[in-house]
């Protein structure tokens, strides 16, 4: 009875100070959320094992996103499509070739909605050689034994609407993302060097394998054109996209509104009954509140303002995918602080740097930072940063790699 008497005393002197020690560091860190990011503010940390709070403030109240929402986008695309998962490009025959090798008949090139689809020029050039050479659908012909083609080529873009946009550009082209398309090529831009945005990047596709065709000695009757594959068309050649885990890694690495934005589309066409934003957006919010989350999506990316959840779903969704299947392709997605992508020059020479895995975001006025820091103690803790009262943006990233610096101590 001594020894339990005793053990209790020194337990109710101990802990007391313990507390004051680790609200102190809580203290901190919503002094340093407030002075980056305004009272319009919410942060919450945890140890994503046990779910124990570490600091918070406002933590339950939504905000706008930013590119945080592409956090809720690939977890959805990853889960629900699989991180093996390639996306299809074919092209289709409808009719066989005959004995000379000859198609006397139309070619389809049916879009899958893949983001990589392009040449390998741009792809050399802006995604490091990573992607789908539309041009090696050539090579699948040959392999058919198809040594010419009497009739057309007609570009199937009908996985998705034709909306090309998003709601903060009123569903048309935007500055900040290629036109959308269900049969995309090199990102929506109309040079294999990123000058200008094409107007249908369907049309484009078809027209530039047509002129590969052409150059390999199998032309086809000239002029670009939209039609739905036929029932019965035959599938003669297929290229296919880098797998759902590089997309998503492209996507939340180097913030890919373009990728972001296509996968939302293709989550939407195959489980929320149509390739369209809106569709998309309903299968992420669905899956986020299955997970013990939440959030208001009206985008893939996070371009318009309207996306919004709180820290609290934020982190939700962080301790969700840590227990996921598909836990290391997420948590491999999200760049490195003082490492790669977004937080490459940031971070560096503190406790954050390489043991924080994050995604930023950045509208005018609203700078996030959400992910998980994995210390030396071997805890993992998940955090979400939310500024939406920004007027400095490098005020809010000194104060937010302040945090995750204090996250990665703890």
């Amino acid at each position: 009875m001594k020894r339990i008497a005793l053990l209790a005393l020194v337990l109710a002197i101990v802990a007391p100070a313990a507390a004051g020690a680790a609200s102190a560091g809580c203290l901190e860190m919503r002094k340093q959320l407030v002075r980056g990011g305004g009272g319009a503010s919410g942060l919450l940390v945890v140890d994503a094992e046990t779910g124990r709070r570490v600091c918070g403030r406002a933590a339950g109240r939504g905000r706008s996103l930013a590119s945080n929402m592409k956090l809720f986008t690939t977890a959805t695309a990853l889960a629900r499509l699989g991180p093996r998962h390639r996306i299809e490009t074919a092209l289709l025959a409808d009719r066989a070739p005959d004995r000379d090798g000859v198609l006397r008949g139309n070619l389809y090139l049916r879009g899958g909605g893949d983001p990589a689809l392009g040449s390998p020029a741009f792809l050399g050039r802006f995604r490091g050689g990573v992607g789908t050479n539309l041009f090696a659908l050539r090579a699948g012909l040959r392999r058919a034994g198809v040594s010419r083609v009497t009739g057309r080529l007609y570009a199937d873009d009908t996985v998705f609407d034709r909306l090309r946009g998003v709601p903060d550009s009123g569903y048309a082209t935007s500055p900040y993302i290629g036109p959308l398309s269900g049969l995309s090529f090199n990102s929506g831009y109309s040079t294999s060097h990123g000058g200008g945005f094409s107007s249908d990047p369907a049309r484009l596709a078809v027209a530039k394998l047509s002129n590969a065709l052409r150059k390999g000695g199998m032309s086809t009757r000239a002029g670009a054109a939209l039609a739905r594959t036929p029932a019965g068309a035959e599938p003669i050649a297929t290229v296919r996209s880098p797998t759902i885990a590089q997309l998503a890694d492209t996507t939340n690495v180097y913030s890919n509104n373009f990728y972001a934005e296509m996968l939302l589309k293709l989550v939407g066409a195959r489980f929320g009954g149509a390739g369209s934003t809106r569709a998309g957006a309903g299968v992420a919010e669905r899956f986020s509140r299955a997970h013990g989350s939440g959030v208001r999506a009206l985008d893939g990316s996070g371009l318009t303002r309207g996306n919004r959840a709180s820290p609290m779903q934020v982190v939700g969704l962080l301790r969700a995918m840590r227990a996921h299947r598909v836990a290391d392709p997420f948590i491999q997605s999200l760049a490195l602080t003082g490492r790669s992508g977004t937080v490459a020059s940031r971070g560096r020479g503190s406790a954050a740097e390489g043991r924080c895995r994050v995604k930023t975001g950045t509208l005018t006025g609203v700078s996030a930072l959400s992910g998980y820091c994995f210390n030396r103690s071997g805890r993992t803790m998940a955090f979400s940063i939310l500024m939406n009262g920004v007027y400095s943006l490098s005020l809010a990233h000194r104060e937010q790699d302040r945090i995750a610096a204090a996250i990665a101590r703890h």
